[in-house]
């Protein structure tokens, strides 16, 4: 029992389990914009079920293909699997049952969500080969992301409206921004290894301009649930705080001083995703 709680520590750390929280609040907010209200219990239930399986998914998947990669780049020589941490077999066991969950999820959900499951998970596992051959793979991963809004929503009502897809555009801008950032970390090895990205296209200091041209279509697409959704002054106070952090992460990263990438991605963008979902459900409940 000590040898399988140790193996799903590593595949939760190998997977950054803890980065759910960057598109879990927004289906959990579409969710909430769905049934204008608190939605029922057991749908929040498997919504937060469904969007742990396919993560998880994406993420074991993603750290299968990328290995050899991953063994040859200095910042990610120490994951799990180039390190020896873990078999691949064991990856692939943890990536069949988070497909299973998944699916489960979705069956349990409505039959909408099932059919569209499929779909789903396939654009999900198809970002892991983007780098290969488009530098615009961060856009796919942010399209990724965006659909969690469009799940929250369908999951509650069964079917599409244009408020989730709106949001869900909001997600997919500040997503595809904040990657770019990301991305500037590996710029001399993607070089090097003939992987794709904005900041080997472009450069670093276009790639950071690209991402802040990105961002502020996020903020305007955000800004756009206000009316859409008839949310109040709450929102807009989470709005504001978003919008100082989104660009808050412009000022700190510059071309030639990448030391505070990690802070921007990982703290920062962790804030918007709680702050903005937060005040929005909030905002709804009170009005």
């Amino acid at each position: 029992m000590a040898k399988v709680v140790e193996r799903i520590k590593i595949i939760l750390e190998m997977i950054k389990f803890e980065h759910t929280i960057f598109a879990l609040p927004f289906a959990l907010l579409a969710a909430f914009l769905a049934a204008r209200g608190w939605p029922d219990p057991l749908r929040l239930l498997w919504i937060l079920v469904a969007m742990v399986g396919a993560r998880s998914a994406a993420m074991s998947f993603n750290r299968l293909v990328d290995a050899p990669f991953d063994a040859r780049n200095p910042r990610t020589q120490d994951r799990a699997i180039p390190a020896g941490k873990i078999k691949r077999s064991e990856v692939i066991v943890f990536l069949l049952i988070s497909c299973l969950l998944f699916f489960y999820a979705a069956y349990s959900l409505n039959r909408l969500c099932l059919l569209l499951s499929p779909w789903v998970l396939a654009i999900l596992l198809l970002y892991s080969y983007t780098k290969r051959f488009t530098s615009f793979a961060h856009l796919i991963l942010g399209f990724c992301l965006g659909l969690s809004p469009l799940g929250g929503w369908i999951a509650i009502s069964g079917r599409f409206d244009w408020l989730p897809v709106v949001l869900g555009l909001g997600v997919l801008l500040w997503v595809s921004g904040f990657d770019i950032i990301y991305a500037c970390l590996d710029h001399d090895f993607d070089q090097q290894a003939n992987l794709y990205s904005i900041p080997c296209r472009f450069g670093i200091r276009t790639g950071l301009w690209i991402s802040a041209l990105l961002h502020i279509g996020a903020a305007v697409f955000f800004f756009l649930l206000f009316p859409m959704a008839g949310l109040g002054l709450v929102y807009l106070i989470g709005y504001l705080v978003t919008v100082f952090f989104l660009f808050y992460q412009h000022w700190i990263v510059r071309p030639d001083d990448l030391s505070r990438v990690n802070l921007s991605f990982f703290v920062f963008n962790g804030i918007i995703s709680i702050v903005l979902c937060t005040a929005a459900i909030i905002d709804l409940l009170i009005g």
